[in-house]
């Protein structure tokens, strides 16, 4: 009997420490939800902001909040966001959670932390970054994005890149190389925090309100971008 007891301690013991560790998890990711909607909420405040034209265009975003971009003529970056894409209606999907890694020469040195925000033209670009790792400038061609308040500002912008990147590093816009960073889908990421194996193209196609307030403040976010 009271090694039958043991056992069931073990047992219980053992079953607590997976389920607190597995909310752990989802609230890592939340918090990743959390700090990417404070950043689009950020940066539409900035003086020099994304315009609003190209928020208009845009079928798609990646948001990478504190990418860490770091060393000394040879570059590496490092980060963990999410990516949305906009449905047909013009709602947004549920956010599925991407890796941004690589490297790029060029005399640099020292280590920032930048916000990154990037902007699709196209969903369909987006929604196959989710089927395998792509990289900028290589299968994607990536451009800095135009900034300022007045949608006039990206009306003679030729839109030949696919994507448009804006990043900031201590509340003021400041340019960063990508070219060489590869885009990834977080599948670890995703499985903790929707508790499912579903890739990012199941995440993409979900409609309506999600059960996360986190995720739904995202959306909401979202949608008052381009008012």
């Amino acid at each position: 009997m009271k090694y039958k007891n043991i056992f069931r301690i073990v047992v219980v013991f053992t079953i607590s420490s997976l389920f607190f560790q597995n909310v752990k998890s989802q609230d890592k990711e939340e918090d990743k939800v959390v700090a990417s909607t404070q950043v689009l909420k950020d940066f539409v405040t900035m003086e020099e902001n994304i315009p609003q034209q190209m928020l208009k265009v845009t079928e798609g975003i990646i948001v990478i909040p504190k990418l860490i971009n770091a060393g000394f003529v040879v570059a590496g970056k490092r980060g963990k966001g999410i990516a949305v894409v906009k449905n047909s209606d013009g709602t947004w999907s549920d956010p599925v959670f991407v890796t941004m890694t690589g490297g790029s020469l060029g005399f640099q040195a020292g280590v920032q932390s930048i916000d990154l925000v990037l902007i699709f033209k196209s969903h369909e670009t987006l929604e196959n970054v989710g089927k395998g790792t792509f990289t900028l400038g290589g299968d994607i061609s990536v451009t800095a994005g135009p900034v300022g308040r007045s949608s006039s500002a990206t009306t003679d912008y030729k839109m030949e890149a696919e994507v448009y990147s804006y990043s900031r590093s201590k509340g003021i816009f400041a340019g960063i190389s990508l070219s060489g960073s590869a885009l990834d889908v977080d599948s670890k990421a995703n499985n903790k925090f929707y508790g499912e194996n579903e890739n990012a193209a199941d995440i993409f196609s979900k409609t309506g309100e999600n059960e996360n307030a986190a995720v739904n403040d995202l959306k909401q976010t979202l949608a008052e971008l381009k008012d």
